[in-house]
């Protein structure tokens, strides 16, 4: 969605080198990094792939994209490379044809659980754009033991006036074990889909209310281990979720209601279980097209979803009974299309464990509103704030003893925005979520501990001016982040440390004249894209692209590698040996997906 003069009108898993270092740069050219090419370019890394040859499955290829139908697809897991595998990646490949469109939403579901999300690139009336998304999901090998059907979505209009056609393929890679490495970490026994139809889909969640919620009638009684992978994607009033404004203000300033304060909260028969709040997607037609051309958003292609981590309440889980597990988004207006994916691991030398929830200080949010307008209302100051401190602990009774796992987290959100309105329009928007989670898990004598903190910085300034002699200027510029470190410590070790952070900066100018024609088109952008681990892993890219003119499309201007890393060079592992290291006592925590 586009709000072009509205007012006058990959991922990075926490990889460590081991044997010795993957060089990036064969398979980056998947990405068409080519300086002076207008083809989307993005500085996220591809991911490192095992030495064994993987056996690959095509879900689907050259796939037409001209409705809403669903397209289905069958899966059978490859004869060739039976599990357990290394890895497993998700490989596909969009293009729209150039012309008119709108960014739409890409989904892949199997066997009901989503195993791709994000949005697709808009075209150019003379730019037919491509990209190649990637996910790792080898914490998903459980759902591929077996046939199941799956169908890929992606909703498109196509008429005489919205002309661009979406195609995409998409295949799995399964990596044989390879067998000079190290024993791979325990993965989730089992992938359960919380979805909105058995098939797979998304529920659209219009109010505060609504819920996503699965009831498990008979879930294993050996549970030791329980994570949820949460996608929440805004949509229409809450596209642009961090330009909303309390009500009795919204309509004046064209924003959607509600406050820009939004998170989904989990539950687990009707008591809080945990809060996932929700990263500023920005997708490609976000505010002006012109903003991501040929740079997007961070994760617009491919989002990731915020594992929650539930072991507290896998002692509930165990105890034979139905359990309903629920999503809901706090404050939603309409709307937010979720779905999730509840990963399991099972004590397989016990056939029942036994458990309880010890402490819960988890409650409702209470965001606070402070509106400071101008007496007609035409301008001023709205901010709206949240903070959460909580923790959450259980016990479970495992076949090697009692297991405590306690979660500290706090979770601060800050959204200011400075408004004006008359014959011009502002409204720059500075919002800050940061998360600062602690999970100390207690085995006996053993106490290991994994801190994370991740923060999501978004200052997005729209400005639509116009000058006295009836020309106009739209001005808007965002500056968008996703950071994070994780700190790993267990008894006898030392504090082992990763840290990745993506960040785009970009700004879009447009030009009229007194009679609205557009008379220049100005547009730069910038992404860095770095990650730095224990052993030597690093990576670092940065990338800048800009447009000047009306005849001349946005095209990639620099490409910038290693900096920071040894000898300038990017090195990463396909064996993650931080994973592996702590994996016995945390599982899927310490795995970054996207």
């Amino acid at each position: 969605m586009q709000l072009v003069r509205s007012a006058s009108s990959r991922y990075l898993q926490l990889l460590i080198c081991a044997a010795g270092a993957f060089a990036l740069a064969p398979r980056a050219a998947l990405a068409d990094l080519t300086i002076g090419s207008p083809n989307v370019a993005t500085a996220d890394p591809l991911i490192p792939p095992p030495y064994t040859a993987p056996c690959t499955v095509s879900l689907f290829e050259n796939q037409q994209f001209a409705d809403f139908s669903t397209k289905p697809f069958q899966f059978a897991p490859p004869a060739d490379c039976p599990g357990p595998w290394q890895k497993v990646v998700l490989s596909a490949d969009y293009y729209v044809t150039m012309g008119r469109q709108f960014d739409r939403t890409a989904e892949i579901w199997l066997g009901g659980a989503n195993i791709y999300f994000g949005t697709t690139q808009e075209p150019s009336a003379t730019v037919s754009p491509s990209w190649h998304v990637e996910r790792d999901l080898t914490d998903y090998s459980a759902l591929f033991g077996a046939p199941h059907s799956g169908q890929a979505v992606l909703g498109n209009v196509v008429d005489d006036t919205y002309t661009g056609v979406i195609y995409g393929s998409a295949s799995l890679l399964f990596y044989p074990l390879a067998p000079s490495v190290p024993d791979h970490p325990p993965r989730p026994d089992l992938v359960l889909p919380l979805a909105a139809s058995p098939d797979g889909a998304t529920a659209d969640l219009v109010t505060a209310d609504a819920q996503l919620g699965v009831t498990f009638l008979e879930l294993p009684r050996n549970i030791e281990r329980v994570f949820l992978d949460v996608f929440a994607q805004s949509q229409h009033s809450d596209e642009f979720w961090y330009f909303n404004l309390p009500d009795d203000i919204a309509d004046t300033f064209y924003d959607g209601p509600h406050t820009a304060f939004r998170e989904v909260e989990i539950s687990i028969d009707g008591q809080p279980a945990g809060v996932a709040p929700v990263y500023p997607w920005i997708y490609t037609g976000g505010a002006d097209p012109l903003l991501w051309r040929p740079i997007p958003g961070v994760q617009t292609l491919a989002f990731e979803p915020y594992r929650v981590d539930l072991t507290p309440f896998a002692g509930v889980l165990d105890d034979g009974e139905a359990h309903s597990i629920a999503l809901s988004v706090f404050n939603a207006a309409d709307y937010f299309s979720t779905t999730a994916n509840l990963l399991l691991y099972l004590d397989h030398d016990a056939e029942v464990v036994t458990g309880a929830v010890t402490a819960n200080t988890l409650t409702t949010p209470q965001p606070v509103v402070d509106e400071n307008m101008a007496s007609d209302g035409n301008s001023g100051t709205v901010s709206v704030t949240n903070s959460h401190q909580f923790t959450i602990e259980g016990q479970v009774h495992t076949s090697r003893g009692v297991v405590t796992t306690r979660i500290e987290q706090s979770i601060d959100f800050s959204n200011i925005s400075q408004l004006a309105i008359s014959d011009s329009y502002q409204q720059d928007t500075t919002q800050t979520t940061t998360i600062d989670s602690t999970t100390t898990q207690t085995s006996g004598a053993t106490v290991a501990i994994v801190h994370e903190r991740r923060s999501y910085p978004l200052t997005f300034n729209y400005d639509d001016m116009y000058a006295a002699d009836g020309s106009e200027v739209l001005a808007s510029s965002v500056d968008q982040e996703f950071t994070q470190q994780i700190d790993v410590s267990n008894q006898g070790f030392a504090v082992r440390s990763a840290q990745r952070d993506d960040h785009v900066v970009t700004s879009a100018t447009r030009f009229y004249d007194a009679d609205g024609n557009t008379t220049d088109l100005q547009a730069d952008a910038m992404q860095t894209y770095t990650y730095a681990g224990p052993d030597g892993a690093c990576y670092s890219r940065q990338i800048t692209a800009q447009r000047r003119g009306l005849s001349v499309p946005g095209a990639l201007t620099s490409v910038t590698d290693g900096v920071g890393c040894a000898g300038d060079v990017n090195a990463l592992s396909f064996f993650d040996e931080f994973y592996n290291y702590a994996s016995s006592v945390f599982g899927a925590t310490l795995k970054v997906l996207p």
